[in-house]
C-alpha cells in the first residue's frame, strides 16, 4: 500500500471540499478557491472532515497515481489556508526590484527596466530591493513563477552575479588564469 496515498488528509476549520461526478474537485478557504480534475480511476471520499483516496488496484500506474493524487490534494487544502511563498535574491552592482502596484519593476544590468506582470491569485512583495517574495494558494504557479522570474537573469557562474533563490547555493569557476613567466612583450 502506498504510503503517501493511504494518509488522510484533514480538512481544516474554514476549509470547504466538493467535487462532482467528472473528477472536478473544489477547495475553498480564506486565501482562496483552488480547483483541479482528477483522474477517474481514483476514488475520492469526503468524510468526517478527512479527505482519503483509494486506488481500484496494485497496478503500476495506479499505485503512483494514489500518492500523486493525495499530494495534490494536500497541497491545495494548504494553499488555500497557509498559501505558499518562494523568496529569490538578486546579486550585483546595480541589480534591484522595486514594487510597481501588482506588477515588478527589475533591474537587472540591462540597457532597459524589465517589468514582469504576474498572474493571476500571485502576490509579488519585495521585502528589501534585492530579495523578492512570491506569494500565492497554487503551490505548481507560485513555482512557475519564481522560475520565470528566475531565468530573467541566470546566475552567471564567475561573478555569481543575477537571480537566485534565496539560500541557493551557486558554485562559482575560476577565471582564465594569466600563465605566470611567460614572455608578455609583443
Amino acid at each position: 500500500m502506498s504510503r503517501v496515498g493511504s494518509m488522510p488528509i484533514e480538512i481544516p476549520q474554514g476549509v470547504r471540499v466538493e467535487m462532482d461526478d467528472t473528477g472536478q474537485i473544489v477547495v475553498t478557504g480564506p486565501k482562496g478557491e483552488l480547483s483541479r480534475r482528477l483522474r477517474r480511476e481514483m476514488t475520492v471520499e469526503v468524510e468526517e472532515g478527512q479527505i482519503r483516496v483509494s486506488r481500484p488496484s496494485d497496478e503500476r500506474e495506479h499505485r503512483a497515481l494514489h500518492g500523486l493524487t493525495r499530494s495534490l490534494l494536500a497541497n491545495m487544502v494548504i494553499g488555500v489556508t497557509e498559501g505558499f511563498e518562494k523568496r529569490l535574491e538578486i546579486q550585483g552592482v546595480g541589480y534591484r526590484a522595486e514594487e510597481a502596484g501588482a506588477s515588478l519593476t527589475l533591474r537587472l544590468g540591462y540597457s532597459h527596466d524589465v517589468i514582469y506582470e504576474p498572474p493571476e491569485g500571485i502576490e509579488l512583495s519585495v521585502e528589501t530591493n534585492t530579495i523578492v517574495i512570491v506569494r500565492g494558494a497554487d503551490k505548481q504557479v507560485v513555482g512557475q513563477v519564481a522560475a520565470e522570474i528566475r531565468a530573467l537573469r541566470r546566475v552567471e557562474p564567475y561573478k555569481g552575479k543575477g537571480i537566485r533563490y534565496l539560500g541557493e547555493h551557486v558554485r562559482t569557476k575560476p577565471g582564465k588564469a594569466a600563465k605566470v613567466g611567460a614572455d608578455l612583450g609583443g
